[in-house]
């Protein structure tokens, strides 16, 4: 029993520390893109809350398509932040194309979140 609960505090101290870094390069990557002060900080969060909408979607077993696209679209968010801050992006001099995509997220998150959250599940009769 003592074995499975140290495994399980490793495997939470992992998921923490992925958490935080990947919280410090979203924001990283929206601050870089022009977004100031507290909206900086606030672009983790909704990348996360979508990918949490979309992983409890998943789990329900209903409108898993709808799931899938979400999580992937949060994740790509996600893993792109991660990726453009290993020094690939020179986040002194951030692309338009970046400049953009940061700017529409929160419509994109808005709108995800929403159909996850709000749509009907499907009955199965």
């Amino acid at each position: 029993m003592r074995a499975h609960l140290a495994r399980v505090d490793a495997v939470l101290v992992q998921a923490v520390i992925a958490a935080a870094l990947s919280f410090a390069h979203l924001h990283d990557v929206a601050s870089a893109a022009g977004q100031d002060g507290w909206k900086a900080w606030a672009y983790p969060v909704s990348v996360d809350l979508l990918l949490v909408a979309a992983w409890r979607r998943l789990r329900s077993g209903d409108a898993k398509a709808a799931g899938w696209c979400w999580f992937l679209i949060a994740l790509a968010a996600s893993l792109g932040a991660n990726v453009a801050t290993a020094g690939l992006l020179d986040l002194d001099h951030v692309p338009t194309w970046l400049r953009i995509l940061v700017a529409g997220w929160p419509a994109v998150a808005f709108l995800g979140g929403t159909l996850l959250v709000h749509s009907s599940p499907t009955t199965h009769d």
